[in-house]
């Protein structure tokens, strides 16, 4: 019996106590093969540089001529096209191939966006031919643009015998242009004060040598030109009575210009269309210096004495220095026309 409690005490002792722990079981995955690392697309390459066009307009000068006094203001306007934010222009303004002033400006948008613009402006004092240049450098965003150089002339405001070399230069450029003789270039010589005169002529000034101010400054506008009446007469000299010059004018355009002293009331000079009919080189007993006789006595030729007015006896005189190369311009036959 006394076995009998003791296998029922066991077995009550078995129900009661809690079951055994058991090992979790890992849960069933499937293995994530080992990756391989990938290298990054490359970064896309930049955009090239835009091709830009740079090009420059020359504003408050003298229009087709291009010409202003020393001191005045010239208004530099130029366009980059196409337009991108924050590009530079530089800009020079040159003599021959010194550099006188040097500005580096911003750009500005245009009305339509599409280009840019940009505004400076120069006061010149050196007289003489004057460039301006203008370039773009090359940024990340604008290809590298060079403008066309544009170019004009730069007058003193007045010229005299003391004037210097280049401001006597440039007068005599002007006035030889036109047609006008001046002598030695950079000296204000005889020769430079006739071809002043003969321009003061010519522009209805006073009848004196002196390379003012309102010379100057109607050389600047382009005055001064001889007007040809008879372009069609070929190899011809054209003496203007009302205003006392001359020119010579070789197939419709003046060669050259000279002052003269036309016939006095009293012995006048005969008017019309003529043709050198006589040649006299060297001076003969009337002082007359190598004549060309267009009608009778009547000559061209040089004389000591040609004032501002009519004042021969009926002769074109000249003055006796330019009596030699007028004699030698003209020929047998050539047309001498003669006009009040």
């Amino acid at each position: 019996m006394r076995r009998s409690i003791l296998l029922a005490i066991a077995a009550a002792l078995l129900v009661a106590a809690p079951a055994a722990a058991q090992d979790p079981v890992p849960p069933t995955t499937t293995p994530t093969p080992p990756t391989t690392p990938t290298t990054p697309p490359p970064p896309a390459a930049p955009a090239p540089p835009a091709t830009g066009k740079l090009s420059l307009r020359l504003e408050r000068v003298n229009g087709r001529h291009a010409t202003v006094l020393a001191g005045a203001r010239v208004r530099v306007r130029g366009t980059l096209s196409p337009y991108v934010a924050g590009q530079r222009v530089h800009v020079r303004l040159y003599r021959g191939g010194k550099r006188l002033r040097a500005k580096t400006v911003s750009i500005r948008p245009g009305r339509s966006g599409r280009k840019g613009t940009f505004l400076l402006n120069f006061t010149p004092e050196a007289v003489g031919r004057l460039t301006v240049r203008a370039t773009h450098d090359a940024t990340p965003e604008l290809a590298r643009a060079v403008a066309q150089p544009r170019g004009f002339a730069v007058l003193p405001r007045h010229v005299g015998p003391g004037s210097g070399s280049h401001a006597v230069r440039a007068l005599q450029r002007k006035l030889r242009s036109l047609g006008y003789v001046p002598g030695r270039p950079g000296s204000f010589d005889d020769r430079t004060a006739r071809a002043v005169l003969a321009f003061r002529k010519v522009t209805g000034m006073a009848r004196t040598a002196s390379a003012s101010t309102a010379v100057l400054s109607a050389l600047a506008r382009g005055k001064g030109a001889f007007h040809i009446r008879f372009p069609r007469h070929g190899k011809h000299v054209e003496a203007d009575l009302s205003k006392q010059v001359m020119a010579l004018i070789r197939r419709g355009k003046v060669e050259r210009i000279y002052p003269v002293s036309s016939g006095k009331p009293s012995t006048p000079t005969v008017l019309g269309s003529f043709r050198v009919y006589r040649r006299e080189p060297g001076t003969n007993s009337h002082g007359m210096v190598f004549s060309s006789y267009f009608i009778g006595g009547y000559a061209i030729h040089g004389y000591e004495s040609v004032p501002v007015f009519a004042a021969s006896h009926g002769c074109l005189r000249v003055p006796v220095p330019d009596a030699i190369p007028i004699y030698e311009w003209l020929g047998f036959r050539d047309r001498v026309d003669v006009y009040p």
